[in-house]
């Protein structure tokens, strides 16, 4: 059992922390390029798909490592899950005022109002990256060198 969410633990945060680091790297900058009324246009979309998809590795990366823990793991299994959980309060306390400025339909897409949302949301998803990358670190860690 330990080790069944040991691995779901680490498979979930590395998914998630792959997915944020490539939308804080790649595809948020990409967007960027296009001008803020394209960026705004793509956001809608890649939103909706991500936040569903991200939303449940972060949820079943917290879990499973409480799961670690609960059989056996050392306590430093729960702080790696509270570390990428944290992303959850964090999007829907401080970031979904952005997200839903930026999905509003009656949003100005030419407006500087769009570019200065949009760049605001590529500062708040990188410190989701920053977090998830901190937490995949830490389980990282605890796999490979610490034995319980």
């Amino acid at each position: 059992m330990r080790q069944i969410a040991e691995f779901v633990a680490v498979f979930a945060c590395g998914i998630f922390t792959g997915a944020a680091a490539y939308v804080s790297l790649v595809e948020h900058p990409a967007r960027m390029k296009c001008g803020a009324e394209i960026a705004a246009a793509e956001f809608s979309p890649s939103y909706r798909w991500g936040s569903v998809m991200q939303a449940t590795l972060a949820a079943l990366g917290l879990l499973s490592s409480i799961a670690a823990w609960l059989a056996g793991a050392t306590f430093w299994w729960v702080v790696a899950g509270l570390l990428l959980g944290s992303v959850i309060p964090f999007t829907l306390i401080v970031m979904l005022p952005t997200n839903k400025q930026l999905l509003n339909p009656a949003l100005d897409r030419r407006s500087a109002q769009t570019g200065q949302l949009l760049a605001r949301w590529g500062t708040l998803h990188a410190v989701r990256s920053v977090l998830s990358a901190l937490a995949l670190s830490l389980l990282m860690y605890l796999l490979i060198f610490v034995k319980s």
